[in-house]
């Protein structure tokens, strides 16, 4: 009864905070589902190439909401003092920051979409691949203003609302999937392609939804007059910009981690990539189910840290850190149960189904990593500590997990099964060192 006392009231305000995340976490990664399902009905190669489309396009797009995230603790940090202009003058800001930061990925992309040929992918891929990316970058600027205004109701603790957008635009995601892929209501069958089609058109929604329920809503007008009197300004940019970097980065490699073995498991061939992509789908579920509590955590400790009150910083990680590993026993009981279903659910190809079951023991491996992590990212986010949560990552992911995949899939010839031993291995020591670092800063030097 001590410890539940200690704990209920944060237990408490993390479930209302995060399950609106949770939620909205989950419809994406439902819509991901549902592209790789329904491609993957339609035809194995077309499943194979947006596998390898997916894996690039989460550097950017994880790396572009990790660098968002930056907006959520400084808005955490005013909300708590009720300074309701300076919230409004950081989405300004935020915005402008998003906005260049979407374009430069596009940029980026485009070099990697000149250059597609020469990452050693099966040769009959490529014509499916070049339009499903080109398809994705015209969406990376629309991903970052959309994750400006969610990361702005995070911070004021409004995550329901970012919770019914997405919603929304996901079922409109699924139902263009049916009519673009299938070729539906007199249209051509587009697979993979039409996948791609209705992934843009549920992007350029969700931003515009928000736009206009921003300027429109009397719920958020208390906020919006700071955004409009306000100005551009080089203290916010600066301030959202040596945030987003760092945290941006932090998300960025552990998402690189997937996304170059992702490549490397390309070299293996259409089976191993398609399995892949199965796996990386499957585990993206409990990440972002994860990552729904783990923003919680950083709303709720950016305000007690920003009162200076580091009991309650320490208390909110903890019992943050008891729901998510909850979440993740859930999680590893369900892939294990279904070990031998989960194939299926994508696929025909008894190649593909059989491969996916070996690798559900290396997934559920991996869990307490990935929970560990989460919690203690997310706890250095919200007293911003940013610089070592993304030197840590760097250390983990590419130091030690990367020669570790290569080595156990290549050198030593494990295949695919062995690129992916290398994730638990890294996911674990990198939770591990934050963890460390974490109450570091908030038991050793408080």
């Amino acid at each position: 009864m001590k410890f539940w006392n200690r704990y209920k009231e944060h237990y408490k305000a993390l479930i209302q905070l995060g399950v609106p995340i949770v939620i909205g976490q989950i419809g994406i990664v439902v819509v991901g589902l549902a592209d790789n399902m329904m491609v993957g009905q339609f035809n194995t190669l077309h499943l194979a190439a947006a596998s390898f489309v997916n894996s690039a396009f989460n550097i950017p797009i994880l790396f572009g909401l990790g660098f968002s995230y930056g907006l959520t603790p400084l808005v955490g940090q005013f909300f708590g003092r009720q300074d309701k202009f300076h919230i409004g003058q950081l989405l300004r800001n935020s915005l402008l920051v998003n906005l260049c930061m979407g374009l430069l990925l596009t940029l980026i992309m485009t070099g990697v979409w000149f250059n597609i040929d020469k990452m050693g992918q099966p040769e009959e891929l490529l014509p499916l691949i070049r339009p499903y990316f080109l398809l994705h970058l015209a969406s990376l600027p629309f991903v970052m203003l959309f994750n400006s205004f969610k990361q702005f109701a995070d911070g004021i603790t409004d995550t329901k609302t970012p919770m019914y957008i997405m919603i929304s635009a996901n079922l409109l995601n699924i139902g263009g999937n049916y009519i673009l892929i299938y070729g539906k209501l007199g249209l051509p069958a587009l697979g993979v392609v039409g996948a791609g089609f209705s992934t843009l058109m549920a992007r350029f929604v969700m931003f515009v939804a928000f736009a206009i329920l921003f300027y429109r809503s009397i719920h958020y007008r208390k906020y919006f007059v700071g955004y409009k009197r306000s100005r551009y300004n080089l203290t916010d940019i600066l301030s959202l910009n040596k945030m987003g970097w760092m945290i941006g980065l932090q998300m960025g490699l552990e998402t690189a981690l997937f996304s170059v073995t992702g490549i490397m498991i390309g070299w293996l061939g259409s089976i191993a990539l398609a399995a892949h992509q199965v796996m990386v789908a499957i585990s993206t579920l409990g990440f972002m189910i994860y990552y729904g509590v783990g923003a919680a955590i950083s709303v709720r400790v950016s305000n007690y840290f920003g009162r200076g009150d580091l009991l309650n910083v320490r208390r909110t990680t903890l019992a943050g850190f008891h729901l998510i590993l909850c979440l993740a026993l859930m999680a590893s009981a369900v892939f294990m149960f279904s070990q031998n279903l989960i194939g299926y659910l994508f696929t025909n190809s008894p190649e593909v189904i059989s491969t996916v079951s070996t690798l559900v023991f290396i997934l559920v491996a991996y869990q307490f990593g990935d929970a560990l992590q989460i919690t203690y990212a997310n706890s250095l986010r919200g007293i911003g500590d940013v610089v070592s949560m993304a030197l840590i990552s760097f250390i983990g992911y590419f130091i030690i997990a990367m020669p570790v995949c290569y080595i156990c899939g290549f050198i030593l010839k494990g295949g695919i099964q062995g690129i992916w031993l290398g994730y638990p291995v890294g996911l674990t020591l990198t939770g591990i060192m934050m963890c460390a670092r974490y109450y570091y800063k908030t038991v050793l030097r408080k």
